[in-house]
């Protein structure tokens, strides 16, 4: 995400069931890249493996965190291996496995396959599959998934609590269940808090769908003449797209759409035209995951939402009066208040958000 490097489809993950064949192709044949290691000397070891360069990518950078947050609980080491096509994350995590740890991570549905083949061949190495899992069930294969959709739902809310005219949208990837998460809860979010309340969702599709921000930009464009004020940017790293489309609409007007971000804060590449993130931690799911498994507890699928603090909104975490997000400007306190309660509603199982993936 722009700045934060986003990659060219780390936003919306999905299953490579889906769609993974066809993703996988986008490969460059980069070598593989050696992060850094470090933590303590007796305790367990744990490596990282990621589907691309971590660089500026918020969404990876919280998988390091979570790995090294995971050595320093358990005095141990960690040793992260960056990727940057197929080729390399086959090498990388032969590599990793080769080096026998603890616990071997991995990030992205890029390495649902990898994965799969490694837990045959070596049934004594414990993996960790973030967002995403395997076809096939391996006692020694973790899998840690999220619900996107409960925060979605809140990011949909606070459209519905600020929208002028009534009209919500969304510019989503693919017209599939697994992407609708990102614009069906949305739409809810907003009626929920205002009925009465309309929405749109228009769809990038196409060759690239993942990183197309000159059609995402037309799509946001075409919402916006349409009357919608708020929408939900679920565009991979076509979201830059919708941003600009922001931004010119504002220069243009003086006024336009606002937009909402995903996997990471995206105010600060955008300021003044997004008003929140839906936030996918994979820190969390990272550092909990590894703890799982070391406590003997592993071989299962753990889903990752509001409850378990592993989806949020930047508007919801600390830090946000330097997130130059609009839902911190202070005529939104009161906003933020009413998504507060519906958090801790969907927390508690007070009030279930219909998954378009289920």
């Amino acid at each position: 995400m722009s700045p934060l490097s986003l990659r060219t489809h780390t936003s919306l993950r999905i299953t490579a069931a889906a769609v993974g064949a066809v993703l996988l192709a986008t490969g460059c044949n980069a070598a593989a890249k050696d992060g850094d290691s470090g933590g303590g000397g007796g305790g367990k070891a744990f490596t990282l493996v990621t589907p691309d360069p971590v660089a500026q990518n918020e969404f990876l950078k919280l998988a390091v965190s979570g790995v090294k947050a995971a050595a320093k609980a358990h005095d141990g080491s960690q040793k992260v291996f960056q990727s940057s096509d197929t080729g390399s994350r086959q090498q990388n995590v032969a590599s990793a496995v080769d080096s026998a740890p603890d616990v071997v991570a991995l990030v992205g549905f890029e390495f649902a396959d990898i994965v799969a083949q490694q837990a045959e061949a070596h049934p004594d190495q414990q993996f960790l599959l973030v967002d995403a899992c395997t076809k096939k069930t391996y006692k020694n294969v973790t899998c840690a998934v999220f619900r996107e959709h409960e925060a979605v739902f809140l990011a949909g809310a606070e459209a519905g609590l600020l929208t002028g005219s009534k009209k919500v949208g969304a510019v989503d990837v693919l017209d599939t269940p697994q992407f609708r998460r990102y614009s069906e809860p949305f739409a809810a979010g907003a009626r929920k808090v205002r009925p009465g309340v309309r929405s749109r969702t228009l769809f990038v599709g196409g060759q690239s769908p993942f990183n197309d921000a000159a059609r995402a930009k037309d799509q946001a464009s075409t919402l916006a003449s349409g009357g919608v004020d708020q929408v939900m940017a679920a565009a991979a790293a076509g979201n830059t797209g919708v941003f600009q489309a922001a931004k010119a609409a504002k220069a243009a007007k003086g006024e336009g759409f606002q937009a909402y971000g995903v996997d990471a804060n995206q105010c600060l590449g955008s300021p003044g035209v997004v008003v929140d993130n839906v936030l996918k931690k994979t820190d969390v799911a990272v550092e909990k995951g590894i703890g799982q498994i070391l406590d003997g507890k592993g071989g299962t699928t753990v889903s990752y939402g509001l409850k378990e603090g592993g989806m949020s909104l930047t508007g919801l975490e600390p830090g946000l009066a330097d997130s130059k997000c609009l839902i911190a400007e202070p005529a939104n306190k009161d906003v933020l208040k009413r998504v507060e309660r519906l958090r801790d509603d969907i927390a508690a199982g007070k009030l279930t958000v219909d998954d378009p993936a289920a």
